[in-house]
This record gives structure tokens, sequence and C-alpha cells, in this order.
């Protein structure tokens, strides 16, 4: 019988992964991957939006890919990753140029509009960083997304009004800052997202804005599970193939 394998780093576990194309409103095609369970359908599904890609962010930024390593076999989530327009990773180069959180939100109505007409349940938002801007920006005009997780935001483009938008809003926000983010802490982030009582902020100690380590990405797939699928946690630390 083989050993169990430690999962951490670049291990990739077991999932049905689909090469993925769309089209956004304005005529631009996009490229990702949607990564789903093998055996089971889909409980929920991420819609991942990336760092950004002026500064290296794309589809394949660490905590994105290792959510769409794992998360389809450990928690029985659909994941779906893509590239920003005018943003290239290994998967390929979505057409257009950087709109600086302009016209990136026909990236996300795109996005949106492939989950629902794939059939994927209970859409979450998971932003990083950059795409944390998009999801506050743009992620209230989707009745079909139920929630916004948001991995250290900068709220650089997002303005204090569209945050305050999400109050009352019936959509779920979690909100996970890193103690020495580079940005954001999380003293002047609660202070920022207290405009939403209803969110959930999670200060994360020794946490820094790339999550780098094991240890810390081990943390934000548990909190994206905790708040999407929590019967899937505890997370295992080893897998039997």
């Amino acid at each position: 019988m083989p050993e169990p394998i430690e999962i951490r780093g670049a291990v990739e576990l077991p999932a049905v992964r689909e090469p993925i194309e769309f089209v956004t409103l304005d005529g631009v095609k996009l490229v990702g991957e949607l990564a789903l369970p093998e055996a089971r359908p889909p409980v929920a599904a991420l819609i991942t939006l990336h760092p950004l890609p002026t500064h290296g962010g794309f589809m394949d930024s660490h905590i994105l890919r290792k959510a769409a390593a794992r998360l389809p076999e450990l928690a029985d989530l659909a994941v779906l990753r893509f590239n920003t327009r005018g943003t290239s990773s290994p998967r390929g180069t979505s057409e257009g140029e950087f709109g600086d959180g302009v016209t990136e939100r026909f990236d996300l109505e795109a996005a949106v509009r492939f989950a629902r007409d794939r059939g994927l349940p209970e859409l979450w938002l998971v932003g990083w960083s950059f795409g944390t801007e998009i999801a506050i920006k743009y992620g209230l005009a989707h009745d079909d997304v139920v929630g916004a997780i948001l991995l250290s935001p900068p709220l650089h483009r997002a303005t204090q009004d569209e945050l305050a938008r999400w109050a009352g809003s019936g959509k779920r926000m979690v909100v996970l800052v890193p103690e020495f983010d580079d940005f954001l802490r999380p003293e002047e982030a609660r202070e920022r997202f207290s405009a939403v009582p209803e969110a959930e902020f999670i200060a994360v100690e020794g946490g820094k804005h790339l999550w780098v380590g094991e240890t810390q990405t081990r943390r934000v797939l548990t909190e994206i599970v905790r708040a999407v699928n929590p019967a899937a946690l505890p997370l295992p630390e080893t897998y039997a193939p």
C-alpha cells in the first residue's frame, strides 16, 4: 500500500482540471483553469482573483495555485482561476491590457457568468491583494455571488464608500489581514472594515502580505474552507493515494 504523502509545497492532489477560456462583455478573451472534485460534485465554488499583475500576480500566484491543487480533493470545492486582462502565466496570456482595477469589472463578470453557466454552486470570490479590490468594487453586482474572502486587502483602489455598500447586503465577507502586511495592518484594517459590521475580521499573527511558507498557506486555506465548507475541517496534513 502506498505511503501517505505530506501535503505541502507543489503537491497536487487528484482533481478534474480543465483549461478554460471565456470572453468578456467588451470582447476580451481570458484564459484560465477550472479544477473540480474527481469523485463528487462540488459543494461550492471559489472564483479566484489574483494579485497585481504589474507586480508579478497571476492565476498561479502560490496561494491560488495551492487552493486549486488541494481543495477539490480535500474540501469538495471547485476552484476557478484565470488571468485578468493582459496577464500571462504558463496557462497562456489573456487578451487586453491591464485596466488598473477599472476594466477588470468585465473580467469578474465574465468569470461569474462562466461559473453560473457551468452550474457551479455557492459562488465565492477569493481575492488576494489587488484581487480584493476587484471583489470589493464589483462583487455586489452579482446575485450569484454569496460572499467574498479577502486576503491581504490593501484598500488602495476600493473606496470606503464601495466597502460600506457591503453592509446589510446579505453577502458574507471574510477578511484575512496579516500582522506584518506591507500595505494595511490589522489595527488600521479593523477600523476601515468596521464599515461592514457583519464582516468576519481575522488578524493573522506572524502573517505577511505574500503568505510565504507552509504554515501561512495552511492557515489561509483553512480559513477559506472554514467559511465555505466547514464540514471538511480539519484539513489533513497527509494524503494516502
